[in-house]
């Protein structure tokens, strides 16, 4: 089986386990409908500075929710020593990974579309989000994958910590600032109907310069994190 084939199995099945119990996916939608709707209360949905933070409250809701999803992806595979299994098993550590990592990618993605729709109305920014709706997309896109190959990687090397639930995002978020600081200013930007040009282009450059160099770094380390 080639690399690409081996990618894909592990993906669909974890997204299969995933649809089959829907542990992590309803813990993550219900975790952002709630942080929603408490910001929602926090913030005057009429007042331009709502607008001007918009993007930082979306992005810690993508992050947090995330990080419930992220948390699942080894955890699922401690049970009847199915992870060690999936070690021995004659299939590479990055390819292992990178199915892990899109698997989580498709499950935080989808969260975040069913959040997006749902913060606009209770922000009261519902045109200029759908105004701006496929460069918001595309920052999302760009922003969740660097959060899902960061968090997967740090999901197997937390697997078998007793904390993981809460060495994960310790060790994920502070990772993550650069990227999340460009998608948090993207998306403010957008919101308030800037284009994305000037500095929101500069971000969106390092954004994916961000989800490159990291998504090589954790193809190279994943065999010593997974034998480690």
């Amino acid at each position: 089986m080639n690399f690409f084939r081996q990618v894909f199995v592990i993906a669909v099945k974890d997204l299969r386990a995933e649809i089959r119990t829907k542990e992590a996916i309803n813990a993550s939608f219900a975790f952002a409908l709630v942080i929603l709707l408490l910001f929602s209360f926090a913030f005057d949905p009429e007042a331009e500075t709502t607008r001007e933070i918009s993007g930082g409250l979306l992005w810690i809701v993508f992050a947090f929710a995330g990080t419930l999803v992220l948390n699942r992806s080894f955890a699922r595979e401690l049970p009847n020593d199915c992870l060690d299994a999936l070690v021995a098993a004659p299939i590479s550590g990055a390819a292992l990974y990178l199915g892990k990592a899109i698997a989580n990618y498709v499950l935080v993605l989808a969260m975040e579309l069913v959040s997006l729709p749902v913060f606009s109305i209770f922000n009261n920014v519902t045109r200029p989000v759908g105004q701006q709706i496929w460069p918001i997309l595309l920052v999302m896109a760009l922003g969740t994958w660097g959060l899902t190959v960061i968090g997967t990687i740090f999901s197997a090397l937390t697997v078998n910590i007793r904390l993981r639930e809460v060495m994960l995002p310790m060790l994920t978020y502070p990772i993550l600032v650069p990227a999340l600081m460009g998608a948090m200013l993207m998306t403010s930007s957008l919101v308030m109907g800037k284009p994305l040009a000037g500095d929101n282009l500069t971000w969106l450059k390092m954004l994916i310069g961000f989800d490159l160099i990291y998504t090589a770094a954790s193809l190279a380390l994943v065999e010593i994190v997974l034998v480690g």
